[in-house]
């Protein structure tokens, strides 16, 4: 009982952290809404996700100005893995298929939807805060270490939608066999 308890409550924990990141997003309750909310989350966090795209963008051309031509490429990994993971959540398939069609969601796969969906939003904040580190350490020896931390959240957010994926379409296989 104490299990099954806790795992609502952490469900809720979740749900109640990206209401607070994203007001309006009604979560997957209702299953006429499922396909909705996972299109508004998957929206709200491409479009946020587009504008720290842009402010790398940024970030390329003012170390260029400075004359730190080295380091595009390393910046440029990081461009170019946020440019993956946003197109990737722009082009998936709203509610992945059958899953979010099915009758019942197991509360542990829930569980673990918001926690994917929480940690792409609180990367969101990381990653502006790792742009904001290499803004501030432009001309300095801190520089290489901050693109490289870069490049890693970039690629976190990468693999945290991979995650993410793989738990709905491993939902969707259990409730279809």
């Amino acid at each position: 009982m104490t299990d099954f308890y806790g795992r609502v409550t952490e469900e809720q924990d979740f749900f109640k952290k990206i209401l607070e990141k994203i007001p309006g997003f009604s979560g997957y309750v209702e299953r006429s809404n499922r396909r909705a909310a996972d299109k508004m989350l998957r929206d709200t966090i491409a479009d946020r996700f587009e504008s720290i795209w842009q402010r790398i963008s940024e970030l390329q051309r003012q170390i260029i100005s400075g004359g730190e031509i080295e380091k595009i490429d390393d910046i440029e990994a990081a461009s170019i893995k946020l440019r993956q993971f946003i197109d990737r959540i722009r082009t998936a398939a709203y509610g992945y298929a059958g899953f979010f069609d099915a009758v019942k969601i197991k509360e542990e796969e829930l569980a673990h939807i918001y926690e994917y969906d929480l940690q792409l939003l609180d990367l969101e904040d990381e990653i502006g805060r790792a742009i904001d580190n290499i803004g501030s350490s432009m001309g300095t020896d801190g520089l290489p270490a901050a693109i490289r931390h870069l490049v890693t959240l970039s690629q976190n957010c990468v693999e945290a939608f991979e995650k993410r994926k793989e738990t709905l379409l491993m939902g969707a296989d259990s409730v279809s066999s």
